[in-house]
């Protein structure tokens, strides 16, 4: 991949994590990587497939598994093409979110996109409580609906860290104006699958940067209005 430097994040992991932005809408795509057997996961691969190929190319990846943790286009839309070039398993999202996943093209054409992606039927769906292993790192599956029917997040909290999709955002929370969004369930949401972290547990959204759910208790608007009722 031309230019690209891997600059894993977060040193105290029991795997490598890289996050590469993806696409115009700027997704965030997480590759998780053993250091050893350099075996990897893909969270959202929301687009741009070859610059993820290269990128797992320039790592010396060995990709296990492709995670999603929603349906809409810019978290799925290179799942299918990385799929066929890999010979991997798709995972996730919630079964709620079938119509999105399995209707990429039909996203992309209302909202106005030229080049969405595939769709793609997943080779397992998730549900609340279900668990995901890799590198020694085990996360739980919780179902977070209200940006999507079937929107999961993933938390390991023996490391404190998650990918949250577009749920919780730093400063922010995601959308609920889209089909099938529901504002009071994302509030439900966060308010009971993730305001019972501990403060210093961190995450990456799927979009923007980093943070804690310390740092959204103290600064996150949407999180003073949950908390206040």
């Amino acid at each position: 991949m031309h230019g690209y430097k891997p600059r894993p994040m977060f040193g105290d992991l029991p795997f490598q994590l890289y996050v590469l932005p993806v696409t115009e809408l700027a997704q965030n795509c997480s590759i998780l990587r053993n250091r050893k057997s350099r075996e990897a996961v893909l969270i959202d691969p929301g687009g741009e497939p070859e610059l993820l190929l290269a990128a797992l190319a320039a790592l010396k990846a060995k990709p296990v598994a492709i995670w999603l943790t929603h349906g809409h286009f810019d978290h799925v839309g290179g799942a299918a093409a990385i799929k066929e070039a890999l010979n991997i398993p798709v995972i996730g999202p919630h079964e709620d979110d079938a119509w999105l996943v399995e209707n990429v093209e039909e996203q992309g054409r209302f909202f106005g996109m030229p080049d969405p992606g595939q769709s793609i039927t997943p080779d397992r769906w998730l549900k609340e409580g279900d668990t995901l292993s890799f590198s020694g790192a085990t996360f739980q599956v919780r179902h977070c609906p209200g940006h999507t029917p079937g929107h999961v997040v993933l938390i390991d909290e023996a490391h404190k860290i998650g990918f949250l999709g577009d749920v919780l955002f730093k400063g922010s929370v995601g959308r609920s104006d889209f089909p099938r969004g529901d504002r009071a369930a994302l509030m439900a949401s966060i308010r009971d699958k993730l305001l019972g972290l501990p403060d210093d547990f961190r995450f990456i959204a799927g979009h923007g940067e980093p943070s804690t759910i310390g740092e959204e208790r103290q600064g996150n608007p949407y999180i003073a209005e949950i908390v206040q009722g």
